[in-house]
């Protein structure tokens, strides 16, 4: 492609650097990146996407802002209150840069329709916040051979790590089974640092960018975790799980399943 002018000049700092240069800006313009969640996580990481030149950028949510959001969701502002996420979302990346084609979907995940929704995009983007989406994106990607950055924020510490299939472990060799009920409050419940979810959703824009133009490594194998009281990054290893009921040796779950049901009730059993 050529570039104008205009865009010569937004992307001049990304241009300039040998592991980007223009052919690296094009990947970036003519790739498809989906968000799902335009929440805390959501906002910083679509915010960077946007900037970036990501061609084009799906936004999944069903939700609507309240005024408890704005302490995080960095793109939704007081006037916001009351509309759809996505929506607002949309105006805050249409602001930042016209190049951007922003898609949004006002749905809830389910096992019906998470194949449809990923099926054209390159890289999919975890910033939901409840274990059913988190067991359900992962394994949708997995089915699909999608690329997955995963995100997760709780109080004053962050998580981030990157899935790709058959190259490395998923999330469910990291987490077997979701917590019993009750057991994990959530943000909403137990509250959440408001920069906290700036520091991990930009790292996961970072990621899907560096997926996007095939530079550099990847957290994949790896779970950062973000401790933001004591000012700390941590490291851990993570590897595949031979035993693994999705990407093992032996995998018995064969397709999509009942989410819901399997977090709230897997431990009842």
């Amino acid at each position: 492609m050529e570039f104008t002018e205009e865009q010569i000049k937004r992307y001049a700092r990304h241009i300039i650097l040998p592991e980007v240069g223009g052919e690296g800006q094009e990947k970036l313009l003519s790739s498809k990146i989906l968000l799902i969640g335009a929440g805390g996580l959501g906002a910083p990481c679509g915010y960077y996407l946007g900037a970036a030149g990501i061609g084009t950028l799906g936004i999944v949510d069903f939700d609507i802002v309240d005024l408890s959001n704005l302490q995080r969701q960095i793109w939704h502002g007081t006037k916001d209150v009351g509309r759809y996420k996505v929506d607002s979302a949309k105006d805050s990346i249409e602001r930042i840069n016209p190049d951007v084609k922003v898609i949004t979907y006002k749905d809830k995940i389910d096992s019906a329709n998470i194949k449809e929704l990923i099926k054209d995009y390159d890289v999919i983007v975890d910033a939901t916040d409840n274990f059913p989406a988190r067991y359900l994106i992962n394994d949708a990607c997995h089915f699909m051979n999608k690329p997955l950055v995963y995100g997760s924020i709780f109080r004053f510490e962050g998580q981030v790590t990157v899935f790709l299939p058959d190259k490395g472990p998923c999330y469910r060799c990291l987490f077997s089974t979701p917590p019993p009920p009750g057991l994990v409050p959530s943000c909403q419940e137990a509250g959440v640092l408001g920069v906290l979810p700036g520091v991990i959703g930009a790292i996961q824009a970072n990621e899907a960018i560096k997926i996007t133009l095939g530079v550099g490594n990847t957290l994949n194998g790896r779970l950062l975790i973000y401790d933001a009281l004591d000012m700390k990054f941590t490291e851990m290893k993570l590897r595949k799980d031979k035993c693994c009921p999705l990407c093992g040796e032996n995998p018995n779950i064969l397709d999509l399943i009942d989410y819901e049901e399997f977090c709230e009730l897997y431990h009842h059993e």
